[in-house]
């Protein structure tokens, strides 16, 4: 709710919102599983918690690629403010370089910005990694538990690097 710009603000509101959904639904599933309750559809409370939290995820990851794209487009002006100021006519040029110059232009800014704003890969890396249990929980990609559990620990690792450094979290503007 305190981010100045809407697209952070509707996502990170909706993505807490879906959160909460799945948090509720997790606390029913345990109070199935404890046995306070007996009369719980475990499966279809299961598929709402990985419904929601697989939203959570699509709207973290959509809030992160917001950000990525404002850290694309301002490198991209610096870039163009530094190639004004010097000038340069580049040498050689094939027809070649022109089919693959936006793709190379494309990943050199997508590198340089993540380089420079490493809670941004960080939180990227972690949602991506996270999407990968829902996505199979759902029916919507099936892939074998070791990728799962892979994309599991890379994520926590990622977790446990913003507690260590808290610098690393992402910030709302």
């Amino acid at each position: 709710m305190h981010a100045t710009d809407l697209v952070p603000r509707v996502c990170l509101t909706l993505a807490n919102v879906n959160r909460v959904i799945y948090f509720i639904c997790d606390t029913v599933l345990w109070v199935r599983s404890v046995g306070l309750a007996s009369g719980i559809n475990k499966e279809k409370w299961r598929m709402w918690a990985a419904r929601h939290y697989y939203y959570c995820l699509l709207l973290s990851l959509a809030r992160d690629l917001y950000e990525l794209s404002l850290q694309m487009d301002q490198a991209a002006r610096d870039r163009a403010r530094r190639e004004q100021s010097l000038s340069q006519e580049p040498l050689g040029y094939s027809v070649a370089d022109e089919e693959t110059e936006w793709l190379q232009s494309f990943l050199l800014l997508l590198f340089r910005s993540l380089k420079k704003h490493p809670p941004l890969l960080l939180d990227t890396v972690k949602n991506f990694c996270d999407l990968l249990n829902p996505l199979d929980q759902l029916g919507i990609y099936k892939s074998n538990l070791g990728i799962i559990g892979l994309g599991g620990l890379v994520s926590s690792i990622a977790g446990i690097v913003v507690v260590a450094y808290p610098q690393m979290k992402l910030r709302v503007r």
